[in-house]
């Protein structure tokens, strides 16, 4: 696995069942949360926890970000102790909407031979939505999607069995072309040499374009940084290598544009994982938002964005970072009907 240095891009495309993240015994539900079970893809047990809305119209199901990131958003890459879907699910019931948050099918499994394909994985965004329509917290309520950063572009593939889709940090060009930009940003904060930027993405690129076609990693050359060979590794890793490969090249706006239901993009200014896209595609009908001084959890960041890399970006990723103000969501969030 890739870490310190490459934490943003570690956090982003992992897309694999290890490590994983801490067991719900040790992130006890809010006393405000209710523990539920649901049939997910191909009738895998899935867990969840719900809360209770208010008065708002609508009711969420959120979807986690990649790899070992539970329905809390937790991840045992973040190295201080982090809820930011917890928070998130709170700061959206303080509006009037109550949620269900879920476990991604592989937390707490150590099964190599786990159908985690994109399949399987949008399987259980349908299902959820599905289980959502029959809990009492959401009768009468029509449904929000919400999905966080890899789990917003999995929700755009799974939009049509909602009812609006609210998009956070989503990835705003494909996987593949980010991945490549995340780790030439990093390599840039490093102060590499241009020669060793060139070899090292040289090598990535190649590395991608294995994945692409089924074929064995390339070797890594002498002045292959270490931290990019896991990289590649995890990437190519068997059990998670098809989901990794079809997700690659999804291209988030072609999908986006086609949504015939009301969308929301919401991006912090000082997100270093998904940034806002210098232009958003004329065909995207839907709201773009900018947060100002939030991280890709929308926690406060204070930091000015061009001085952070990914380890000390974490660091306000951490329960005792309070939320952002999120009025311009909370905005488009009252006009939906």
């Amino acid at each position: 696995m890739f870490r310190a240095a490459l934490l943003a891009v570690t956090l982003l495309v992992s897309g694999q069942a290890q490590p994983q993240g801490p067991s719900r015994a040790q992130v006890p539900a809010g006393p405000q949360d209710r523990e539920v079970a649901f049939p997910g893809f191909n009738a895998f047990p899935l867990k969840g926890s719900v809360k209770a809305g208010g008065g708002h119209p609508y009711f969420a199901v959120m979807v986690a970000g990649s790899g070992p990131t539970d329905r809390d958003w937790s991840n045992p890459l973040i190295p201080v102790p982090s809820h930011g879907g917890r928070d998130v699910a709170a700061w959206l019931q303080a509006q009037g909407l109550g949620s269900l948050r879920y476990d991604k099918r592989f937390i707490g499994s150590k099964d190599p031979a786990l159908d985690i394909s994109l399949d399987a994985q949008v399987g259980d965004i349908r299902a959820a939505l599905r289980a959502a329509r029959a809990l009492p917290e959401a009768k009468g309520r029509k449904l929000l999607l919400v999905g966080h950063s890899e789990g917003a572009l999995l929700s755009l593939l799974a939009a049509g069995e909602a009812d609006a889709v609210l998009l956070l940090a989503m990835p705003g060009m494909s996987m593949g072309k980010l991945i490549v930009a995340q780790v030439a940003a990093q390599l840039q904060a490093a102060g590499a040499p241009a020669e060793a930027s060139a070899l090292n993405l040289g090598y990535l690129e190649s590395a991608l374009e294995a994945i692409r076609k089924g074929q064995d990693l390339p070797p890594a050359a002498a002045g292959v940084a270490p931290g990019l060979s896991a990289l590649a590794r995890g990437l190519a890793r068997l059990e998670s290598r098809g989901f990794v490969r079809d997700l690659l090249d999804l291209d988030p706006w072609g999908s986006a544009q086609r949504l015939p239901i009301p969308c929301a993009v919401v991006w912090g200014d000082r997100d270093i994982q998904t940034w806002k896209p210098e232009a958003t595609p004329a065909g995207f009908k839907g709201a773009v938002i900018t947060i100002p001084g939030a991280n890709h959890l929308f926690k406060r960041e204070t930091r000015d964005r061009a001085g952070l890399d990914g380890a000390s970006a974490a660091t306000t990723y951490g329960d005792s970072t309070p939320m952002a103000d999120l009025a311009p969501v909370a905005a488009w969030l009252k006009q939906l009907n």
